[in-house]
């Protein structure tokens, strides 16, 4: 198992390397420059080239990035704020994602996994409709439909929470956005642990279990439920990136300073560093996410340790 992480952290950071000159070739090939203010002339837009280096080989300029960013710099903003320092930009917004993701995906997975339960023990009953109709309506209908309606009901009519993103109250502010992007999340967990769990639940090794007396918390947690885990992490895994990352829509409906946005902003304005620096960090998100996950399948399951470390 040892020999078998090594080497995927190994391939995982080549992937990086490939993936951060990807985005450095595909900056190149985008129209524009950084530098579109129509009051530069030639000679002012060289000097600004020049200045950050702008004018070297490609190749140049990805080995001096590759280098700054293992001390952790990733340079500094062309457009958005000038000659701020990237890493000063990301700091005061990505917590604030993170944070708001993190919390719509607990939301989300600990909702999905108990309708789905719900739905597969009791099946074919009226739990089970209700639970699936709710899965439907999670998956069908947009974050940002269900931002605004939180946000008229629980913000505007009933002023539980704020309705705009505010500091002062970062708790507060970040539960209807939580909830809003949790439900698609909630609706995938609760649809794959019900079919899962139907699955399982009418196993062999699930009626041995019965025959041996196991029933209850015991049979559905210990026996059904993590042998029904497998698929449902792997369709949770993309899904932390994206949330954890933010939502633009919903950043936007809530204002929240979030990476979502900047990321947007940057790409506009071809602020390339930002655009690198952004979307590196997102792949680096999910790559170690991916990876982790390819681990804890060897401890949900240790048949699939055991194959690992044949393979390794």
């Amino acid at each position: 198992m040892k020999k078998y992480a090594l080497r995927r952290i190994l391939l995982s950071l080549f992937t990086l390397l490939v993936i951060l000159l990807v985005l450095f070739v595909l900056m190149q090939l985008m129209p524009g420059s950084p530098f579109n203010d129509e009051k530069l002339n030639a000679e002012q837009k060289a000097n600004l080239y020049a200045k950050y280096g702008l004018d070297q080989p490609i190749f140049v300029q990805f080995f001096r990035y590759v280098g700054n960013m293992l001390t952790g710099d990733f340079g500094v903003s062309y457009n958005i704020s000038k000659n701020t320092p990237i890493s000063q930009l990301i700091q005061t917004r990505l917590p604030i994602s993170i944070a708001i993701g993190g919390m719509a995906v607990a939301l989300g997975t600990l909702v999905g996994l108990v309708l789905g339960i719900i739905a597969a023990i009791w099946h074919d009953t009226v739990a089970d409709t209700v639970a699936t109709v709710i899965s439907v309506i999670g998956v069908s209908v947009p974050s940002y439909v269900f931002a605004l309606a939180l946000s008229y009901s629980f913000g505007f009519r009933l002023r539980w929470f704020p309705m705009l993103f505010t500091a002062k109250q970062i708790f507060a502010s970040s539960v209807l956005p939580s909830v809003s992007l949790s439900m698609f999340t909630m609706a995938s967990i609760a649809r794959f642990t019900r079919s899962e769990m139907l699955e399982v639940l009418g196993s062999d090794y699930m009626l041995l279990a019965e025959s041996k007396g196991i029933s209850g918390p015991a049979l559905i947690f210990r026996h059904a439920l993590r042998n029904a885990l497998i698929p449902i992490i792997t369709v949770l895994a993309p899904l932390i990136v994206d949330l954890m990352t933010g939502s633009l829509v919903v950043e936007k409906i809530f204002s929240i300073p979030g990476v979502g946005s900047l990321l947007v902003t940057a790409i506009q304005s071809n602020d390339y560093n930002v655009v690198i620096s952004l979307s590196f960090i997102y792949s680096a998100m999910y790559i170690g996410i991916m990876l982790a996950v390819d681990i804890l399948y060897g401890i949900i399951d240790p048949r699939i340790r055991l194959a690992k470390e044949e393979n390794a």
